[in-house]
């Protein structure tokens, strides 16, 4: 239900538009004086304003008194061109001509409220479009993510292409929007498309498009990817699986911006710029022959290399405050944060899966969680401690620290050694092994007695 305003003198008009609008909150006042007043004190989602001259000037006047977004309808007896263009130019939704029916108010009415709801959400998305990528809010505690982050800043307003490697789950996909967001292209498309996750047969329908009849089930035109984002940007993720065939479509586009829809002859031309990533060794693969030389001078013009997680480990800590509160949010649950140990036992871990394997973990623990922290025994990750040769620390230092964490979650636990394990995430067999490594002793256990 919205709350409409019907600024009309004439009462016959204010029966018809109270007869159409009944599903919604109608008000009246019988001028824009009277309007004015109102509008000082309360608000309204829609506002239908019968003007009979000064159309232009009254409806600028109008919405200067309205917050963003307020549709304003202008109902009139005056249908000619000029008036309606007027209105229009003003800023007006939508011109009902006199005399008019409670059908036609109420759709226009109708109307206007789905729009406004659509631009507010528009409003809403693209706020956190400037949240999320915005370089100043990405976590870079280390000097490596420190280094990237300078360097995509210098980079993210030109119109080379850049190419963007490290492994599956480090990031890839959020600063190629971070790129764009802050290039000038950002009020353009910026359309992502994962190659290893579409089929070789449907790949390139989807990038290039196809016309009408050029395969079985193909019953009408469809507009590629490329494009649609015209003026934009294009993210291809793990641009290493695209098949010869598909490597060379794309290198005409890098090198004259145009192709054709497939089974078509017309030649599109579209201005884009592409962003890609991959986690394989691109080098290798072109002395291999999988991936082309050519394209890979092409998409390597400016390399940015996003490190692991384990490499950045300085990142932890924030990151995962960061996703706690996010994933709390999204889920509507209030954690008061991490309990003991946990941060520790995150800074130890390997993290093959990088930020997606820690974001997994996180929310996995939140869904099992019944208190108000994220507690070790809710935390489920695959091994306890880094590799040596990954860590940044010296193996006597993740020794003892290890040794710390183990001792604190056996004397949380009464020194049971089945509970410990439950809260370090370990099987009992690996916990015992590591009592056994570290020579801890407890005259509780039979062993020792």
């Amino acid at each position: 239900m919205a709350r409409v305003l019907l600024v009309e003198y004439d009462q016959t008009w204010q029966q018809v538009a109270g007869e159409g609008l009944t599903s919604h909150k109608l008000e009246m006042c019988p001028s824009l004086n009277e309007a004015y007043k109102r509008l000082e004190k309360e608000a309204f989602d829609v506002i239908v304003v019968s003007i009979e001259s000064n159309c232009e000037e009254n409806v600028r006047a109008l919405k200067d008194k309205l917050p963003p977004h307020t549709p304003v309808l202008v109902a009139s007896e005056q249908t000619k061109t000029e008036t309606v263009v007027q209105a229009v130019r003003a800023g007006a939704f939508d011109f009902i001509a006199k005399p008019y029916t409670s059908t036609r108010i109420r759709i226009a009415v109708e109307q206007a409220v789905e729009n406004k709801a659509l631009r507010n959400e528009i409003d809403y998305l693209r706020r956190n479009q400037d949240i999320n990528y915005d370089f100043d809010r990405i976590i870079a505690a280390s000097p490596g993510m420190g280094k990237v982050i300078s360097t995509l800043k210098r980079i993210a307003d030109s119109e080379a292409t850049i190419l963007i490697t490290g492994e599956t789950g480090t990031g890839k996909s959020m600063l190629s929007g971070t790129v764009h967001f802050n290039s000038r292209r950002r009020s353009k498309p910026f359309i992502k498309i994962n190659c290893a996750n579409i089929p070789e047969t449907l790949l390139e329908s989807e990038l290039f498009g196809h016309e009408r009849g050029a395969f079985t089930g193909a019953t009408k035109t469809r507009t590629g990817r490329l494009e649609q984002a015209n003026g934009g940007t294009v993210f291809l993720d793990e641009i290493g699986e695209l098949s010869p065939s598909l490597q060379a479509k794309l290198l005409r586009v890098l090198e004259e911006k145009c192709f054709e829809r497939l089974g078509g002859n017309q030649t599109i031309r579209t201005d884009i710029r592409i962003i890609a990533a991959t986690h394989r060794n691109l080098e290798a693969n072109v002395e291999s022959g999988t991936f082309r030389e050519d394209l890979y001078y092409r998409i390597n013009v400016l390399r940015v290399h996003l490190p692991p997680l384990r490499d950045r480990r300085e990142c932890i800590e924030p990151l995962s405050n960061y996703l706690l509160n996010k994933i709390c949010r999204e889920l509507k649950k209030d954690f008061g944060g991490f309990g003991l140990g946990v941060i520790d036992f995150f800074k130890h871990h390997h993290w093959p899966g990088n930020v997606r394997e820690l974001s997994n973990a996180i929310e996995r623990a939140v869904l099992l969680e019944e208190g108000n922290q994220v507690t070790l025994e809710n935390i489920s990750l695959a091994g306890f401690a880094p590799k040596a040769e990954t860590s940044s620390k010296p193996l006597k230092d993740l020794e003892a620290s290890e040794r710390d964490l183990l001792m604190e979650a056996l004397e949380i636990s009464q020194w049971v050694q089945k509970d410990a394990a439950g809260r370090l995430g370990v099987t009992a067999r690996k916990l015992n092994y590591m009592v056994k490594k570290h020579g801890i002793t407890h005259n509780r256990w039979r062993k020792n007695r």
